[in-house]
């Protein structure tokens, strides 16, 4: 099966002996990283907020924007989060092409934040914690290049902030295999935002069977290791909310 149509069909696979199976597999897929969010070092760089300023965007890629999304939204000094792409041209940035995994793309998000509030090393740190920087062109069921682990930095301080935090987490051995993480120029491609019905996808849709698998484990994660960082107490419930 063609590697769009297998990846479709996991992500809209209905409930019963298939979505037994996903679970299966989700729960040995995520046991593969060895080290809980608490152990994510704070980073020793970072880029410091400038007198009056209010607004910076950060574009990264962790595997299905869905879940980059949701780990993003709820934390404090965020003020807007959108699924995109970022890697590949205007021309074929549209689901079904990058779907295909041809076109240079990475499922991104673009996070609009408040520097004075959280910090770009501060999204980083969630940004490793949340999804597997260790394996090359794949998250849990999704694999391709459209899948990647990317850093589209927009600055020269982006860059080194990002660089120096991989060397700290790879001398730091916290995870059990070599970063992979690419660092791209944003410059180089842009960002272009998804199609409507994939913004907010895990918030409108609660119940989806991969939202349940891949996403509410994310969501819990942030609640869990980074609760002083969120804009509202986490209440305990599993759920994506808003």
């Amino acid at each position: 099966m063609p590697a769009r149509q297998q990846q479709q069909q996991t992500r809209r696979i209905q409930p019963g002996l298939s979505l037994l199976f996903l679970m299966a597999f989700a729960a040995f897929a995520c046991s593969r990283p060895t080290h809980a969010a608490s152990e994510l070092p704070v980073p020793k760089d970072d880029i410091a907020a400038k007198e009056g300023e209010s607004t910076r965007t950060a574009v990264l890629a962790g595997g299905c924007f869905w879940c980059v999304e949701a780990v993003f939204e709820p934390l404090a000094g965020v003020t807007e989060v959108v699924s995109g792409y970022a890697g590949g041209t205007k021309e074929t940035a549209d689901y079904k092409k990058v779907s295909e995994g041809l076109t240079g793309h990475a499922e991104s998000v673009r996070i609009t934040y408040n520097p004075s509030k959280i910090s770009y090393g501060q999204l980083l740190r969630v940004f490793f914690a949340t999804h597997d920087p260790t394996t090359k062109d794949r998250q849990g069921p999704d694999w391709g290049r459209q899948y990647r682990s990317a850093v589209f930095y927009a600055s020269d301080d982006e860059k080194r902030v990002a660089a120096a935090y991989i060397q700290q987490l790879n001398d730091a051995k916290v995870f059990n295999a070599p970063i992979v993480t690419s660092l791209e120029p944003l410059s180089a491609s842009g960002f272009y935002p998804a199609e409507q019905y994939h913004q907010d996808f895990v918030a409108r849709n609660p119940t989806h069977p991969y939202v349940l698998q891949w996403a509410v484990p994310k969501i819990q994660k942030v609640r869990d290791k980074f609760g002083d960082q969120l804009k509202q107490p986490p209440a305990g419930a599993t759920q994506p909310s808003r």
